[in-house]
């Protein structure tokens, strides 16, 4: 028996953030193999992003990644590397779940990101029939554009002193469903990168997380793979998405922990 659409378009991400639970996620840079996809899964994330901003992924290869996601019930994101609809649109169309707009700085920009994602009426990404999360099964249009709407998330990060400044207002933003703190970048405008115990950090945090309980949206946790402390304290405070670190930086820890174990060896009798 066919699954309904509902089942196909079903976004566990969007499940556990509705009850609210926490979503742990990682960052793919490295492994441009569609094994990844089962690596994320096996080891128990919930979800894993492609990182086309910092990495040399192309469109077919991040596609690929994606449509192995949609097969094994993870839902995959992409972080483009330019808030534009000819990346938007096509890499939803290649089978993200989501989109991760970088660098959104005012809720102009939020609402740009909005109408690439989205079909109307809630946006204007052009329709396209025959999609990987439909299976390539037709179902009527407008079923499958509200399904598709519902299903998928818009993620704008939050990394620059402008964005918190306006903080407020891309928080209402209609369509948008989560702003990602990006604190690497955001503590890079300060001109104090990597000091995460900076006061400001924190208040970053408090002030995205009480403007998106105001509008209903969720708030997510960047860059602070190296401070399970403070991804804690976050969480604490309302933040509902993690994202853990990288593929090659979970890899370069393994194997250099492993050799200086080895290179800890004694050959004393």
């Amino acid at each position: 028996m066919k699954n309904s659409l509902n089942d196909i378009l079903r976004n566990g991400v969007k499940d556990k953030l509705a009850r609210d639970e926490v979503v742990s996620s990682m960052m793919v840079r490295l492994v441009r193999g569609v094994e990844i996809v089962r690596i994320a899964k096996s080891a128990g994330f919930d979800t894993f992003y492609i990182d086309m901003e910092h990495c040399s992924f192309s469109l077919d290869t991040t596609g690929q990644i994606c449509m192995a996601a949609l097969e094994a019930g993870i839902p995959a994101f992409v972080r483009v590397p330019a808030n534009t609809p000819e990346y938007i649109s096509r890499v939803l169309d290649g089978g993200a779940m989501g989109v991760i707009a970088p660098h959104v700085r005012n809720a102009e920009q939020a609402r740009a990101v909005v109408r690439a994602a989205r079909f109307a009426p809630e946006g204007e990404r052009s329709a396209n029939s025959g999609l990987p999360h439909l299976q390539y099964r037709n179902f009527p249009t407008t079923e499958a554009n509200l399904a598709l709407n519902k299903a998928t998330m818009v993620i704008v990060m939050m990394e620059a002193v402008e964005a918190l400044e306006k903080v407020e207002e891309i928080a209402a933003v209609e369509g948008v469903d989560m702003m990602l703190i990006g604190t690497n970048d955001l503590t890079a405008e300060w001109g104090i990168p990597g000091q995460y115990d900076d006061p400001r950090v924190a208040a970053a945090y408090e002030r995205t997380i009480a403007a998106c309980r105001r509008h209903g949206k969720h708030v997510g946790v960047g860059g602070l793979g190296s401070r399970p402390d403070l991804v804690e304290k976050f969480v604490r405070m309302g933040a509902r998405f993690v994202s853990t670190g990288t593929d090659l930086g979970f890899l370069m820890a393994a194997c250099t922990a492993k050799a200086a174990a080895v290179a800890s060896l004694s050959t004393s009798i």
